[in-house]
This record gives structure tokens, C-alpha cells and sequence, in this order.
């Protein structure tokens, strides 16, 4: 039996009685987000302030058998991770524990809550000198805490030297109710005692051969709810210089980008066509569709940094070498593509995105097939997407991409982002199709998703191999027995 009054009333000792509510309005808009996945509303939603009420909530929850979906990141949410999939389900709003605990400068580590944003981090850090892994232009409610759980693809990938960066250590609410800290942040002695020792929280290996953090990350909050989490920076440079590698074809970039990973050349490094670019500096609908005629077809972006004393002299070398390199593989390097140059881009990296999102701002909807495969198989994959794109009467020229080089160029993401028109049912019907079409057309011919929201969820756990799933199940009864941890999501069922 799910809970009744009870539980509210629990949940009002608790948080008190601001921080619990079951207002029609306010459950409505949890009810639903910008994804495919069926509106459903919450039967309330709670507002922790700390890790403690955290913990309490879990446990109310397990006592009156009452579901909990975790949410840390203001709307607009696209993938439909947050939207309830059962009724009597209880949305717990991290938003409210908003603190940066720690920032250490000297070990380059920042400690924070879950509900806060990019926004309000990369600010904090940069009076420490520091700067912030970053996913590309998130919006600006997103919660770093979030975004580094989901894996989201940063976009500096020299820096970037396991699929979990920049995620550190963790304190976790287990569905079991337990309390447990991953990584070094598990002892020996409490956080106070570690920092006064000198220890940073660093490493997120462990406790014993075992690294917990791990089943933390894409779990889309089915393991447990994390209540802090300690994340790697880096230091800031004092020069920055952006330089822009334009294409007719996306082929023709990739040995380019190849030999800057090998020689981890620059920090920032992604390619985008130009419906994505035109979508990030576009402010409506029309000036989007005029920079897209405007621009070309593919950029490779490279950011070159210089620090310390001779900051000046590093970004002068680093030009040197990667001029060889572009004249080597045939690319031309520039500051400035059809009238957008460096200055309007430059200012866009290790920042979070100005409302509206950019990805809404074409024409307000936007659907993301994401996956990760290697370089050179990017151009194979696009052309496969788009002519299902093209058998669905999708227009090509609308199909964004986003390749983000990850692990130092061991792998890559792979992201094509779906425009549409939220109010015509026609054209949201045909994105919908084509989202999970050419999601099977992916998954058929090798690319791995290793993030799967809404229904590409069910396609890939469908092509997993066998045991897969029942393994993945087995590990979440050891640390949800009671399936109350966002139920429905990833392959455990309602």
C-alpha cells in the first residue's frame, strides 16, 4: 500500500511544512518535461535542505512503501529522467541544497551539493584561479552534481582521462536508507579529520577494490540519491585564443583533430555543423535559419591556452605547432567563419548558456540521440541518420550534430539534436519516429549508448547481451530492495 496523508505529514516533520507540497500547480510541473515520455504527476514534492533530511526522507519513504524520483536541475528538462513513471510517485527537489561546501585550490577540488548550478560554480572557482570541466553551454539551472553523474561530455579532453572525470568522491542515500561516502571521502576519520590532514577528497576509487561511484554514474537516481560530491578543476589560463577549422566535410577534419589529441594540443576541442552553430548564436527562429545559409558545414573548434609567467610565449608555440599540423593534414585555421569570429565564440566556452536554451531556440523543441563510438566512424553514422532523417520528410539541413572527442580521443560522442515545433503534432509525431528509428539504425551498426533516456532505454537494453539486464537487476535489489528509486527508468521496472 502506498502511503497517504502519513507520509506527507512525515515529510512536513522533516523539511517543514515550506518544504513539502502537494499544490496542483506545482505537481503539474513535474508532471511532465520536453521529452516523449507520458506525463505523470507526483503525489508531492519534497524539498530537502541537507544530506540528513535526505536520509530521513528515504526513510519515510521505505516505511510507507512511497516511490521517490530525485531532482536537482531546474526546467526546462528534456530526457523525461525526472518525469514520474508510476502513480503515488514523490519528487525529492535537491535545489534547495545549494551550498559549495569546500573549493581547494591547491589540489584543485571543489566540493558541492546537488542543487548547485553551473551558473553559480564557475563564478565561485574562478576567484580561486580555477576553472571547471564543462559540458558544452549548459543551461543555466543544470546542476553540476548532475551533469558530471549523467556523464555529460565535457568538452576539454586532453583532461579527461577516464569516462568518469570529473566526477570524485560522493555521499550517497542508498534505497536501503543507508548513508555511504565513495572514494577517499569513506575514511579512515570523517571530513573534517581528512582535511585537516591535508587529504582532498581526490581519489574515487573505493572503499576496498570495490568503486561504488561507479554504479552512481547514468543511474538516473535509481541506486540512491547523492547528496554531495567532490569534482576535479583545472587551472585557469591567462591567454586564451580560439581558433576555427571550417569543412565541407566532416571527413575532412578528422585527421586534423586525431593529431592534436595524440599530442593533447589545446583544451577545448569539439566539432559542430552549422544547424548547431547557428542554433548556439541565434537568438530567435529567423536569425537561426539565416546563420545556417550564412555558415559552413562543419567546425572543428580549438581553444589554445597559455599560463603562468610565460603565458605568452606557450600560446605563441602552441600556434606554431598546430599550424604545422593543419598545413600537414590540408585544414586552413581562422579566427573568424561568415562573419562570426572568435570573440563571439571565445566567450562562450566554460560558461553556462543564456536563457533561452539554445536548443530550444529554433522552434522550441528539441529531441538528443546521443552515443559513443570512435572519430572515424562519425561520418558513417551521420549519413546513416540522416537518410532515415530524409525518409521521414525531416529535413536534413535541420539534423544538429555535436561530436565531442572524450578519454584524450580514445572515443568520441556522437550527438544529433532533433529541432521541431512542440505545437505541431505532425512534425512532433515524425521527430518521434526518427528518434527511435535512428536510434536502432545506431545501434545496428555498432554505437553504444551509454546513456539511454526514454525509449531508446527499452531498444538498448533489448539489444544487450544476454544476462545483461538480469545482472543489472541484481544489483539494484542489493541496493534498492524495495524498488523505490526512480522505479521505471533504465531496465527495472515499475
Amino acid at each position: 500500500m502506498l502511503g497517504g496523508d502519513g507520509f506527507f505529514d512525515e515529510l512536513a516533520e522533516i523539511v517543514g511544512r515550506d518544504g513539502v507540497s502537494r499544490e496542483a500547480s506545482i505537481l503539474e510541473s513535474y508532471s511532465r518535461d520536453i521529452s516523449f515520455t507520458p506525463p505523470m504527476a507526483p503525489r508531492c514534492v519534497v524539498w530537502p535542505r541537507s544530506g540528513e533530511e535526505v536520509a530521513r526522507v528515504v526513510e519515510a519513504a521505505r516505511k510507507h512503501s512511497v516511490p521517490l524520483v530525485p531532482v536537482s536541475s531546474g526546467p526546462p528538462r528534456l530526457r523525461g529522467d525526472t518525469t514520474p513513471e508510476v502513480e503515488g510517485a514523490a519528487i525529492v527537489d535537491l535545489s534547495r541544497m545549494n551550498r559549495i561546501l569546500r573549493v581547494d585550490r591547491r589540489n584543485r577540488v571543489v566540493m558541492v551539493e546537488p542543487g548547485v548550478t553551473f551558473s553559480m560554480l564557475v563564478e565561485e572557482v574562478r576567484r580561486h584561479g580555477l576553472r571547471l570541466l564543462m559540458p558544452l553551454l549548459p543551461k543555466q539551472s543544470k546542476s553540476v552534481l548532475a551533469s558530471y553523474l549523467e556523464r555529460e561530455p565535457v568538452t576539454i579532453p586532453k583532461y579527461h582521462w577516464d569516462a568518469s572525470d570529473p566526477l570524485l568522491c560522493t555521499e550517497v542515500v542508498f534505497g536501503t536508507g543507508d548513508v555511504f561516502r565513495t572514494g577517499a571521502a569513506a575514511g579512515p576519520g570523517g571530513l573534517e579529520e581528512q582535511w585537516a590532514s591535508g587529504q582532498a577528497q581526490k581519489s574515487p576509487l573505493g572503499p576496498t577494490q570495490f568503486d561504488p561511484f561507479r554504479l552512481l554514474q547514468g543511474a538516473q537516481g535509481t541506486m540512491g540519491i547523492v547528496t554531495w560530491a567532490t569534482v576535479k578543476c583545472e587551472v585557469l589560463p591567462e591567454v586564451r585564443r580560439l581558433l576555427l577549422a571550417p569543412s565541407d566535410t566532416l571527413d575532412g577534419l578528422l585527421d586534423f583533430a586525431y593529431a592534436l589529441l595524440r599530442r593533447r594540443l589545446g583544451d577545448e576541442l569539439f566539432i559542430l555543423n552549422r544547424m548547431n552553430i547557428a542554433a548556439i548564436l541565434g537568438k530567435g527562429h529567423d536569425e537561426v535559419g539565416r546563420l545556417r545559409e550564412m555558415l559552413p558545414k562543419w567546425v572543428l573548434f580549438l581553444c589554445l591556452s597559455g599560463r603562468g609567467k610565460l603565458a605568452k610565449d606557450e600560446l605563441e608555440y602552441l600556434e606554431g605547432d598546430v599550424g604545422d599540423i593543419a598545413r600537414e593534414t590540408g585544414v586552413k585555421l581562422t579566427s573568424k567563419v561568415d562573419g562570426v569570429s572568435d570573440g563571439n565564440l571565445l566567450g562562450l566556452l566554460g560558461v553556462s548558456c543564456e536563457e533561452p536554451y539554445w536548443k530550444l531556440r529554433f522552434k522550441g523543441g528539441c529531441q538528443e540521440v546521443f552515443f559513443l563510438t570512435t572519430l572515424d566512424r562519425t561520418p558513417e553514422f551521420f549519413e546513416a541518420f540522416v537518410e532515415v532523417a530524409e525518409g521521414e520528410r525531416y529535413p536534413r539541413e535541420d539534423v544538429g550534430v555535436y561530436i565531442q572527442p572524450l578519454v584524450q580521443g580514445c572515443c568520441c560522442h556522437c550527438e544529433f539534436d532533433l529541432y521541431y515545433d512542440l505545437a505541431n503534432p505532425a512534425e512532433a509525431g515524425r521527430v518521434r519516429y526518427l528518434y527511435t528509428r535512428g536510434g536502432e539504425v545506431i545501434i545496428r551498426k555498432g554505437g553504444f549508448f551509454s546513456r539511454p533516456y526514454g525509449p531508446l532505454a527499452d531498444l538498448v537494453y533489448r539489444s544487450c547481451p544476454p544476462g545483461t539486464v538480469e545482472a543489472l537487476r541484481k544489483v539494484k535489489e542489493v541496493f534498492d530492495p524495495g524498488n523505490l528509486m526512480n522505479p521505471g527508468k533504465l531496465c527495472f521496472e515499475a
